[in-house]
């Protein structure tokens, strides 16, 4: 039975090699034992990441990991992938915060964006649609044409190299685009264009057509599973988080300055209402709504990600709503859609921490997950 094997509590350091890199094996983690095991018993068969992270502390409360060679924690906190849609929500807090945007502007969409040679699907959804329902919905044609809109935008900025590193110092304020200095060595960044590295690669000029697609996820941008958990930490704090680390403040081994301080996101506070309810919305009744349960309310974005192969499924949330104790997220290469696979994955996470064990249901759906192989 699936519970007699969540229920192995010991945790195994050889999947974070915590030896193998020299750290301190006698230093006690902060990963919970039974999340951690169900987390990787999830990700069998697959390749990706599960990070999970208390909003409160920065405590890494999951790093599971797996691939074809076995368990590899640099697809955690070294591997840089397009975040897809889930990056819609930073999107939706630095333009909210600029001011190019409104919580309560309708867009229309027709089921895609066109734009001369561009052309990109959308969910089916009503139209148009707010904030709130364009994040709930996932809805492309929203964040392509906004985003495109506040680089383009001659008034509010001098030019459009402003324009993007006003929207990448947002991002990275966020944490996302570059290493957070976690305690663990290996750590590596991501990609948040900035205009020195546009004027590089676009010798002949770019405006916010060429980079459009970083609007939804993909282009120029790319970032950890470990900052994309980071970015749900910032929406569940309201603009505030702590450097993740995966060992305990001890007498023995006390923790770094840096881990023990909060740092303060650029986002107005007041963006933060609005993002948070249409992440609400999309469990309740949007791409996530799957994983909507009545013991707690979970907040969530998914996010289906192409690539030359078969599209990864990604999911970043955090739960519960009015007091969040844990921040996920799950990134499965050639897993699908994000609803999928991502989500259903997150919850059972999300389950395990808040209530210590899963219901008869949530053991069923997460027999079928583990018996789910993308890989031999």
């Amino acid at each position: 039975m699936f519970r007699k094997i969540i229920a192995v509590i010991a945790f195994s350091c050889g999947a974070i090699s915590v030896a193998a890199q020299g750290l301190p094996t006698d230093a006690p983690l902060t990963i919970r034992p039974l999340v951690q095991q169900l987390g990787e018993t999830l990700l069998k068969g697959k390749q990706g990441s599960i990070v999970a992270i208390r909003p409160e502390t920065g405590e890494i409360l999951c790093l599971a990991t797996n691939s074809p060679q076995g368990p590899n924690v640099s697809l955690a906190i070294a591997k840089a992938y397009a975040p897809g849609s889930t990056f819609k929500t930073a999107q939706a807090l630095a333009m909210l915060s600029e001011g190019v945007i409104t919580d309560e502007m309708k867009i229309e969409c027709s089921g895609s964006f066109l734009d001369g040679n561009i052309r990109v699907n959308c969910h089916k959804h009503s139209s148009p649609l707010s904030l709130k329902e364009a994040l709930a919905y996932s809805c492309n044609t929203w964040f392509l044409q906004t985003f495109a809109s506040m680089i383009n935008d001659e008034f509010m900025y001098e030019s459009r190299d402003e324009a993007v590193d006003t929207w990448r110092d947002y991002m990275r304020s966020m944490g996302l685009g570059g290493p957070l200095i976690i305690d663990m060595p290996g750590e590596m960044g991501g990609l948040l264009a900035n205009s020195n590295y546009l004027n590089r690669r676009y010798k002949n000029g770019w405006d916010g057509k060429t980079i459009i697609w970083a609007g939804m996820g993909q282009g120029d941008v790319t970032m950890t599973p470990l900052q994309m958990c980071n970015l749900a930490v910032t929406i569940a704090n309201k603009g505030e988080y702590h450097v993740p680390h995966i060992y305990k403040d001890t007498k023995e081994h006390p923790l770094a300055k840096r881990f023990k301080e909060r740092r303060h996101t650029k986002v107005s506070p007041k963006a933060y209402k609005p993002v948070i309810e249409g992440m609400r919305m999309a469990v309740e009744s949007g791409t996530a709504e799957k994983i909507n349960t009545p013991k707690y309310k979970i907040c969530g974005k998914t996010g289906t990600i192409e690539n030359p192969g078969r599209d990864h499924s990604a999911f970043i949330g955090f739960a519960p709503m009015g007091h969040p104790k844990i921040a996920v997220a799950v990134y499965i290469e050639n897993g699908g859609f994000g609803a999928d696979m991502a989500a259903p994955i997150a919850s059972l996470i999300i389950e395990m921490y808040l209530k210590g064990k899963l219901s008869e249901q949530s053991e069923q759906l997460a027999e079928k997950l583990a018996d789910k192989r993308l890989f031999k």
